[in-house]
C-alpha cells in the first residue's frame, strides 16, 4: 500500500503581504524507491523570512520556487526506508526538502546540496539544527564573529531581537563583553529580551517614539549594529552610530512584503563617520567553510546553558501557510517551527 504525502505548492506570486490563497495544498502518492533514493519522513519544518524572496519572480541570493512546486525550506527528518549506499533507516537527516510531509531524495536536496545526517549529542533536541545550531544560530555567528568581530566594552545594537537570529547575535556578543541593546516589537518581547536573553535594554519600535529611546539607551553611541529589519530601524540607529561602526546587514524583513521599498535615507551619517556596511548570507562559499566552527561553539554553549533559545510550533503541515505569515508579521517568539508528526 502506498503511502501519502500532504504538500504545500506555491500557487501565486504574492503582491505585498503573503496570503494563504498564494499556497494550496495536494495529497499524492510516494512512488516506490528506486536504486539510488532515499525516503525521509520530516519531523520538523523550518519557516524563515529569507523564504518570502523565494516567491517572488526575481533575481535573490537562493532561486525562486516556481508555481506549482512545493515550497522550499529546511527540515529535519528520520529515514524510513533507504536503497541508497550512504543511508540507513532510522538515519537522523536535516536539508532542504521542502513544505511536505515525505521526501524522496538521491542525497542531494533542493539546493544541490548533501543532504546531512545528524549526530546529536545527549541534551541536543533534534529540532535545534533548525534553529539555534542551525541556518539561524549560525547566521547570528557568522554576523557577529565575522562580519562585526566585536570587542569587549563596544556597544552592539541587534533588530528583531527576540527573532531566531538576533536572539542569539545579542547573546554571543553579551559572551563577547559588549554591550547589548535589542530593538523588538511590543512590550512583552522587551520583557524576553532583557529578562531571558540577559540583554542590557531593549527598544520597544512600536511604543512611537523610537528615535528618543533609542537615544536612551545607547548614552555613548552604537559601535555595531546586526541588521534585521531595515526601515525606519535601520534610519534611527544610522543616527547614533559612532565613527568606525559597523552594520552587519543580515536582513530587511520590513520590506520583504513592500511593493516598492522606500530604501535607506541616511548615506549621509554612513560617509561622514566612515561606517563600514556589509551583507552576508550563510550559504555563499566563504560563509559555508565557517559552518563547523559556528555549529561547535554553539552546541557547547547549549550545552553549558549558557544560550538561552525559544522555539514556536505549530502542529501539522496544513499550519504552514498561517505560521509563515505570523512569523513575517513577528506574531512568533524565537524559531518558529512546523511539527509533522
Amino acid at each position: 500500500m502506498s503511502k501519502k504525502n500532504i504538500q504545500v505548492l506555491l500557487v501565486r506570486r504574492p503582491q505585498g503581504w503573503v496570503q494563504e490563497s498564494d499556497f494550496r495544498l495536494v495529497e499524492t502518492e510516494l512512488p516506490a524507491l528506486r536504486n539510488g533514493e532515499v525516503l525521509v519522513k520530516h519531523l520538523y519544518l523550518s519557516l524563515d523570512p529569507y523564504m518570502r524572496g523565494t516567491m517572488n519572480d526575481a533575481k535573490s541570493y537562493q532561486a525562486k520556487v516556481e508555481l506549482e512546486q512545493v515550497m522550499r525550506g529546511g527540515i529535519v527528518g528520520v529515514v524510513e526506508a533507504s536503497r541508497h549506499p550512504n543511508f540507513q533507516e532510522n538515519d537522523l537527516v536535516s536539508g532542504y526538502l521542502g513544505w511536505q510531509q515525505y521526501s524522496i531524495s538521491t542525497g542531494q536536496d533542493a539546493l544541490g546540496r548533501n543532504i546531512r545526517k545528524l549526530h546529536p549529542k545527549a541534551g541536543i533536541a533534534p529540532s535545534l539544527y533548525l534553529g539555534v545550531l542551525g541556518m539561524p544560530g549560525v547566521t547570528a555567528w557568522i554576523g557577529l564573529v565575522s562580519i562585526s568581530q566585536p570587542k569587549a566594552g563596544e556597544t552592539l545594537v541587534v533588530s528583531a531581537a527576540s527573532g531566531a537570529v538576533g536572539s542569539v547575535a545579542g547573546q554571543l556578543a553579551r559572551i563577547r563583553g559588549c554591550r547589548v541593546v535589542g530593538i523588538a516589537g511590543g512590550k512583552a518581547k522587551c520583557d524576553y529580551v532583557v529578562n531571558e536573553l540577559g540583554f542590557d535594554a531593549c527598544v520597544d519600535y512600536k511604543a512611537g517614539h523610537l528615535a528618543e529611546d533609542l537615544a536612551r539607551a545607547t548614552p555613548v553611541g552604537i559601535d555595531i549594529d546586526f541588521e534585521n529589519v531595515g526601515g525606519e530601524v535601520l534610519e534611527a540607529v544610522a543616527l547614533r552610530l559612532n565613527p568606525l561602526a559597523r552594520i552587519a546587514l543580515c536582513g530587511l524583513v520590513s520590506e520583504y512584503n513592500e511593493i516598492a521599498p522606500q530604501g535607506f535615507r541616511n548615506f549621509g551619517a554612513l560617509l561622514t563617520w566612515r561606517i563600514k556596511l556589509q551583507g552576508f548570507n550563510v550559504g555563499d562559499p566563504d560563509s559555508l567553510k565557517l559552518w563547523p566552527q559556528a555549529q561547535s561553539e554553539l552546541e557547547q554553549l547549549i550545552l553549558a546553558k549558557k544560550l538561552t533559545y525559544r522555539e514556536s510550533i505549530v502542529n501539522g503541515i496544513e499550519q504552514a501557510p498561517g505560521a509563515f505569515i505570523g512569523m513575517l508579521k513577528g506574531e512568533n517568539f524565537g524559531k518558529q517551527l512546523v511539527k509533522l508528526t
